[in-house]
């Protein structure tokens, strides 16, 4: 026992030192306080890592919200961020109940990563300004715009200005958190490269007195919290307000139930329970959305960290909510040392880092088909906005999974003698493409000596099969000999009933 004690302590403090600079920059790259993201991250570790159903898994701001917190606040105001949580925490505790957590996982990895990379795109775009000591930008195609005419007013002509020594400052924080990753020692693979990178920005700025805004942390940090009531969301409709609601909750439950798939594939002597997890994150949004904090996941970058520094138990991420709490109490002043512009340094190299090439490649492997919908749904979601962007990617998703449902190739081939002919059928023979099959079945000439090759059928009904029967008897009554195993058919046909019994 006092084994994993030392353990989970040790990995605890790993964490923590990962997921300080994530929080505070997801809360800058949202438009919110950094105060309000290390909110998120002390309930994610001491409460949501208490009841989680993956003990291994860390909790807390994610990446993968911040454009949608973004523009949520944009659109409705900070104020209705509290209650389009609290309604996203509900759907998830309500969908746990329910045990709706392996659903959530039935999402095609095309649509998934291409969500990500359109997210990580956006967090590079809008944090450019941010490197500037500007605000984050709005998303859209005028991103792409508005990052080079940023550049060229603000950067040329080199004169010395604060925009120039903030965007020093984020340069030099993606420079170190780059090498760090690259040629890091084996001993020291647990250092946290954001906390590193920060660290140094920091000194700069600090050595050299460079004029850039720097994090602003209340003392106090109940000053920070905002309890929602219905008077504040004012004229909102109602309908935004849930479809936001389950926008927050659908992207969310993915992303955590990614991460945990994930965190399971690293270890093996604890597994996931994906209902009672996506029950704990609702918890845990409930309460966000009550304080007036950001939303919050499972996070694969602390969570692989947590393992990878030997976690045992989920005492790891109760503590490193600890150790955030008791470092924002006590020490906020060191806090308030660090430039902005480094946090956005963080937040641009996280969205680089989420555009995976090696995924894509991945996808590759599969065929053109689940490379279409990743580019789909990144392009629509930079484009757009994450919500067409990802009902794209899931229609098309479905649009693939019906067509190779349906979908029968047929053809007649000449044999290796004269008169002799192959038939080939390959996907899946059903009665919506009997007139197809039909066409090709007239084809072959009465008379000939014919082999059915059906060995690349995945699917057959009994429309089908009665169709072939009807046709071998014909043929052969006008002395066609035709070589058919029916065996194999009525195989295919079986065991597609034996695992869809309600079909019988």
């Amino acid at each position: 026992m006092f084994k994993s004690w030392g353990k989970d302590l040790s990995a605890s403090l790993v964490v923590f030192l990962v997921a300080l600079p994530l929080c505070m920059g997801i809360a800058i790259a949202s438009g919110l306080p950094p105060a309000k993201g290390l909110i998120t991250g002390v309930i994610g570790g001491i409460v949501v890592g208490a009841l989680a159903g993956s003990p291994l898994q860390v909790s807390g701001p994610a990446a993968g919200l911040a454009v949608v917190v973004f523009e949520l606040v944009q659109n409705y105001g900070i104020s209705a961020l509290g209650p389009i949580l609290i309604l996203a925490g509900l759907f998830q505790f309500i969908a746990g109940l329910l045990k709706l957590g392996q659903w959530f996982r039935a999402i095609s990895p095309a649509v998934i990563h291409g969500m990500l990379a359109g997210i990580g795109l956006l967090i590079v775009l809008q944090q450019f300004h941010v490197m500037l000591d500007h605000k984050p930008s709005a998303s859209g195609p005028a991103n792409f715009v508005g990052m080079f005419t940023a550049a060229s007013h603000d950067i040329f002509p080199i004169d010395g200005n604060g925009e120039e020594f903030a965007l020093l400052l984020g340069l030099v924080t993606i420079a170190v958190m780059v090498l760090w990753h690259k040629y890091r020692p084996a001993k020291l693979k647990l250092v946290p490269g954001a906390l590193l990178g920060i660290v140094g920005a920091t000194t700069l700025a600090q050595i050299f007195h460079m004029p850039v805004k720097h994090v602003d942390v209340p003392s106090n940090l109940m000053t920070v919290i905002d309890l929602p009531g219905i008077s504040s969301l004012g004229n909102t409709h109602w309908g935004a307000l849930l479809t936001s609601a389950l926008v927050v909750a659908f992207i969310a439950s993915a992303e955590t139930l990614l991460s945990a798939a994930a965190v399971d594939r690293m270890q093996s002597h604890v597994k996931a329970n994906y209902d009672r997890e996506l029950t704990a994150q609702g918890i845990g949004n409930m309460l966000c959305g009550l304080v007036g904090a950001l939303p919050m996941t499972g996070v694969i970058v602390r969570s692989s960290a947590n393992v990878q520094a030997g976690a045992e138990t989920r005492r790891s991420a109760i503590l490193h909510g600890v150790w955030i709490l008791l470092f924002i109490t006590l020490l906020p002043g060191l806090l308030t040392m660090v430039p902005i512009s480094s946090l956005a340094g963080v937040l641009v190299y996280t969205g680089i880092k989420l555009v995976n090439i090696a995924e894509i490649r991945n996808l590759g492997r599969f065929g053109r088909i689940p490379l279409l919908i990743y580019a789909a749904t990144l392009l629509t979601i930079v484009a757009k906005d994450l919500l067409t962007g990802v009902m794209v990617g899931v229609g098309l998703s479905v649009i693939n999974l019906l067509w190779r449902a349906t979908h029968v190739a047929i053809h007649v081939e000449d044999g290796a003698q004269e008169g002799h002919k192959r038939l080939v059928l390959e996907g899946a023979a059903t009665f919506v493409r009997i007139p197809k099959i039909s066409e090709a079945l007239d084809q072959v000439p009465a008379g000939s000596i014919v082999h059915v090759d059906a060995s690349r059928l995945h699917h057959v009904d009994h429309a089908c099969l009665e169709l072939l029967e009807r046709w071998v008897e014909d043929h052969r009554v006008q002395g066609t000999q035709i070589a058919l195993e029916w065996e194999h058919l009525e195989q295919r046909y079986w065991q597609r009933l034996q695992q869809r019994p309600e079909e019988v």
